[in-house]
């Protein structure tokens, strides 16, 4: 029979990141390419963290796909920067597809080909089968896959909540589909973890209708909707309030309309055009209209901060202003979210902030995953997407539902586990994973390296030591000059000040002496000199930067050598 490997890339004691590796006989299926926005703690410059491809890159020759569940950046982020270092054949549903077309624009990859595949669809990658079911989020076209073994399906279910009252068959999950699946041989289910601490049903508790209408009907001034992007239920909500209370909808975020139009050329959603006022047509002073301030990430924090302190061009505060946010914290925002709620009030108007606890993310919560464990029953259940502890959670309810603690699979980033012969053997084989981190600059990949040295900047400052040194003598005819900043302020402290330029001055001279004197080396030599006394001196690990010019007195043209 064959021998089937799971692994994660990203997304197991995490929030977002998501990647994940089905192996069959040595065939590589990869599901999901996502990105995380950083913590507070972790920021530094970094716009958001991908996924370690050094795997995918040593083995590329055994990948068969990669296959995206859904349009959300946690799922689809990172495709761009993998696809910049390996070439890989792509499936997705149809909206999935556009919105990775725009992330193929972003990071300048041309002329990729994307396999559209339809919702509910079985096709052949090489010769094994894969399946695709629909299930419900807050996205349209989102999907899991199956893929067929000698031991039974691997299932992902991607991210799903059970909703029976929202027939747009778009975002509909096919029951059907489920339990037919479930009643043939399911060897794996990857089921996700997020809402797993969540008693109930996630629905309908992630519906904001009923919690924000009554502003739509009781107001004739302007209401301010922050939103997440990518939320397209949520969306799809405020504007059938709209249209119910004829009010106009100005889209602050001119890439959400190209969303929309998306979604209305696939007949997943005809958008009320009467109520669309065009950017051309918005001013400031206009009443009764709803503006839709959204973005992915942390930038719809950012921008709704922007209009909170009067720096923004399109969007002027006024008093009777009402404000509404729609968009959740999310694991990496906290910081803008906590800086624009904090500007709003400072403006003070009105603010409408919508309560986590009442208003649910779409994420599958306890009954969820028991009816999609019920649906599917699988011989093993692999818990994914989410922070340790809602790993444990997921694996409790699969506890409540009859399962076996050795028919429970909890993994970290990186750790395979093993399948021969319809059995789990082993979960012993491990790879090293490293974080990616994105500069916000140049989106370019930063090492641990840089952003130790730009925690140690934020921390505990930076010294700047220099001297000019004759480059045929190899005597110092300037300085030292000893700069310090963030590290020492006491006035008294010239004599620390002073030792560092004796320091860099001295293993100079040492080394001339031994005629073991190099540019590089003796910097770093004076480095680690220097670091010992200011850490015995200050008790801080500042960053230190010796500097050797080395000039030759001797030549006109003024050579210089450092």
């Amino acid at each position: 029979m064959q021998k089937i490997r799971l692994m994660a890339l990203g997304g197991l004691d995490e929030d977002g990141k998501n990647m994940y590796l089905v192996e069959i006989d040595g065939d590589i299926f990869i599901v999901d390419a996502g990105l995380k926005y950083p913590s507070e703690s972790e920021q530094l410059g970094i716009e958001y963290i991908i996924p370690d491809f050094t795997y995918l890159i040593e083995h590329q020759q055994r990948i068969k796909g990669l296959f995206i569940s859904h349009g959300h950046d946690d799922v689809m982020g990172g495709i761009g920067h993998l696809l910049n270092q390996i070439d890989v054949e792509i499936y997705a549903t149809a909206l999935t597809g556009r919105l990775l077309n725009e992330e193929f624009k972003k990071h300048k990859i041309k002329n990729k080909h994307i396999h559209v595949v339809k919702r509910n669809d079985t096709f052949k990658v090489d010769n094994h089968v894969v399946h695709t079911f629909p299930v419900m989020q807050s996205i349209a076209d989102g999907v899991g896959f199956a893929f067929e073994t000698d031991s039974g399906m691997i299932v992902y279910t991607s991210e799903y909540v059970f909703d029976y009252d929202f027939l747009n068959k778009a975002f509909s999950m096919d029951i059907n589909a489920l339990s037919l699946m479930g009643q043939q041989d399911v060897l794996v289910m990857m089921s996700e973890s997020v809402g797993s601490n969540r008693g109930g049903y996630t629905a309908p508790k992630h519906r904001i209708t009923d919690h924000i209408e009554h502003y739509f009907e009781e107001t004739d001034r302007r209401l301010i909707i922050t939103l997440y992007r990518q939320n397209l239920f949520r969306i799809m909500e405020i504007l059938e309030l709209a249209a119910k209370y004829g009010k106009k909808v100005y889209f602050y975020d001119q890439e959400h309309i190209r969303l929309l139009n998306d979604v209305d050329s696939l007949d997943y959603y005809k958008i009320p055009r009467n109520i669309i006022l065009d950017e051309k047509d918005f001013r400031n002073e206009l009443n009764d209209v709803i503006c839709i301030v959204s973005g992915s990430g942390n930038e719809v924090f950012k921008l709704m901060n922007n209009i909170a302190i009067g720096e923004d061009r399109k969007i002027e505060l006024r008093q009777d202003d009402t404000v509404i946010i729609a968009s959740p914290v999310v694991p990496g925002t906290e910081k803008d979210a906590t800086a624009m709620e904090n500007d709003l009030y400072k403006a003070g108007i009105s603010i409408v902030k919508l309560n986590a606890k009442e208003i649910l993310s779409m994420h599958a919560s306890k009954e969820d995953l028991k009816m999609m464990l019920y649906l599917i029953r699988p011989k093993y259940y692999l818990p994914i997407k989410g922070q340790y502890s809602d790993l444990i959670n997921n694996a409790d309810i699969a506890v409540e539902m009859g399962y076996t603690p050795d028919r429970i699979i909890i993994l970290d980033n990186g750790q395979f586990a093993s399948f021969e012969n319809g059995r789990l053997v082993s979960t012993s084989d491990q790879i090293e994973l490293e974080d990616k981190a994105i500069d916000a600059s140049d989106m370019r990949d930063v090492s641990g390296m840089v952003l130790r040295d730009r925690e140690k900047l934020s921390t505990d400052g930076a010294i700047i030591c220099g001297v000019v040194l004759d480059f045929n003598t190899k005597k110092v005819i300037g300085g030292p000059d000893v700069q310090s900043r963030g590290v020492i302020y006491l006035k008294d402290a010239d004599y620390i000040l002073n030792e560092i330029g004796n320091i860099l001055v001295s293993t100079i001279e040492k080394n001339v002496a031994e005629n073991s004197y190099e540019n590089m080396q003796t910097r770093m030599e004076a480095r680690e000199l220097i670091s010992r006394y200011v850490l015995k001196s200050t008790g801080k690990t500042p960053m230190i930067l010796p500097a050797i010019i080395e000039i030759n007195t001797g030549d006109a043209s003024g050579k210089e050598e450092q």
